[in-house]
């Protein structure tokens, strides 16, 4: 590990939009788990599944124009319109979503709220610091937010865990906790006895907690605010996908029944940017695998040793994490590369239940299996697929583009975007009123994309180097 190097690619992404009408089944983690019979298209996502009774908007049927229309429903979304219609509140805003708000990343993830961004590499002392306080400062702005609108969201900020199951980076490990708390920022080193003490993690060496860090459930943030932007003048249509994009001082959108006049957009639309010409060369998307279980009871946390923190990463290039909800769910996903999968030309929507997904959540299990072997028979009551969007150095994409300047975009979080992607919103909503200059010196602000082969080079690559050396393609 360098010093103030964090390379980590935590992706957390998940399938959810509706909850169905049948009774939950669970299947046990050991034995022939995840039968056939499964549809994973049904969207079978922890998150969503905690909201039976939300409703989608009714979709756009008449041509109208705004000032700002937002494209994608998620947090990235939802939350620039949150603060731009609180500072323009006499502006014309209008948000497009393909299908329901949080059915992207943004309601299917692993639930982690992260500091830090998806790579840390070549920081200096200085842009380490500036890094961690922004991304404080994005978690307290999405609690704040949910205690000011007393939104029905559930959430923990007890802290998480990065975990290291290599004996020799233990030392490096605790050289660079020594060194950020020399510039302020609030993390500390867990021997291995300690770490077990707390959450009894097996093959792990010490860990670094970061207190500031914690759990969400994404889908109850962004579909909560709903009524919030409302009540702010932002009109909201689902079901209503952008199918063109006609650029000019006036931008022209084309949906399947109204055409939509815009003087300024912002693209919100993460791993499906490609679909509307945009960032095909920066970023692709990557589909993610991820499972719960059903609600443990104390009693049962206490057997498998979980006994504090809102969830852990570790030291994988091919990163597992996991998280714990307020209610007592175990979400887990990650650990190798059945848990991740990129589909030739740049194609977001999963295929239906496959023995290629079988085998991806076995191998998923299995990993999890070796971190709490004492929990192998917990009933798994959700798994889902989603899409992350992907960039080749791992950095995320905010800026402005067009002829005339009027194309916003925050996209490419790495799944790192439940924290970042509603910190976007502030960034997007600065960039419009020409007063961003405290976001100029981020590495990801206005940076130039990291080009990705084009297709068939693309996909070919990708199999190659994921299957000779086990890890993730970056820069």
């Amino acid at each position: 590990m360098a010093t103030f190097c964090r390379k980590q690619e935590l992706f957390r992404d998940a399938a959810a939009e509706k909850r169905p009408s049948s009774p939950r089944k669970t299947w046990p983690i050991a034995g022939r788990i995840f039968p056939e019979t499964l549809e994973i298209d049904d969207n079978h996502a922890l998150w969503v599944g905690q909201m039976p009774d939300y409703l989608p908007a009714a979709p756009l049927k008449a041509n109208i124009s705004a000032d700002l229309v937002i494209i994608g429903g998620g947090f990235t979304g939802v939350s620039t319109a949150y603060h731009f219609s609180r500072r323009y509140p006499e502006k014309r805003v209008v948000l497009l979503e393909a299908k329901t708000l949080a059915n992207g990343a943004s309601g299917r993830n692993g639930g982690m709220m992260l500091n830090w961004l998806p790579s840390m590499y070549g920081c200096s002392p200085e842009m380490t610091r500036r890094v961690y306080q922004m991304t404080h400062a994005g978690i307290q702005m999405i609690t704040e937010i949910i205690q000011r609108h007393q939104l029905p969201v559930s959430y923990r900020l007890d802290g998480t865990v990065t975990a290291y199951t290599h004996e020799q980076q233990v030392e490096a490990a605790q050289q660079e906790v020594e060194l950020q708390q020399q510039l302020g920022i609030p993390v500390s080193f867990l021997d291995a006895s300690t770490l077990r003490q707390r959450l009894n993690l097996h093959g792990v060496y010490g860990a670094v907690f970061d207190p500031n860090s914690g759990q969400i459930n994404g889908a109850q943030l962004v579909r909560s605010l709903r009524p919030v932007l409302q009540a702010q003048g932002v009109e909201i249509y689902e079901q209503t996908p952008v199918l063109a994009i006609r650029e000019g001082s006036t931008l022209t959108l084309q949906t399947p029944l109204a055409e939509v006049k815009a003087g300024a957009i912002v693209l919100a639309t993460n791993g499906y940017t490609g679909k509307l010409g945009y960032f095909r060369e920066a970023i692709f998307p990557l589909h993610s695998h991820v499972f719960a279980t059903a609600p443990l009871s104390a009693a049962e946390l206490e057997q498998l040793g979980w006994r504090e923190y809102a969830g852990y990463s570790d030291d994988r290039d091919r990163i597992a994490y996991s998280s714990l909800t307020r209610e007592g769910n175990i979400v887990f996903g990650g650990g190798s590369n059945r848990a991740y999968a990129y589909l030739f030309r740049n194609r977001t929507r999963w295929p239906d239940a496959s023995s290629a997904t079988n085998r991806a959540f076995s191998r998923i299990a299995e990993t999890m299996n070796g971190y709490l072997p004492q929990g192998k028979n917990l009933p798994i009551a959700h798994r889902w697929t989603g899409t992350l969007g992907i960039t080749l150095n791992r950095q995320p994409l905010v800026g402005v583009r067009g002829e005339q300047q009027n194309i916003y975009y925050a996209v490419g979080y790495c799944g790192h975007g439940v924290t970042l992607a509603n910190i976007a919103g502030q960034i997007l909503t600065d960039m419009y009123s020409k007063d961003d200059e405290q976001w100029r010196d981020l590495p990801f602000y206005q940076a130039a994309p990291a080009p990705i082969p084009p297709e068939p080079f693309r996909w070919i690559g990708y199999q190659m180097y994921t299957r000779l050396t086990g890890r993730s393609p970056r820069l």
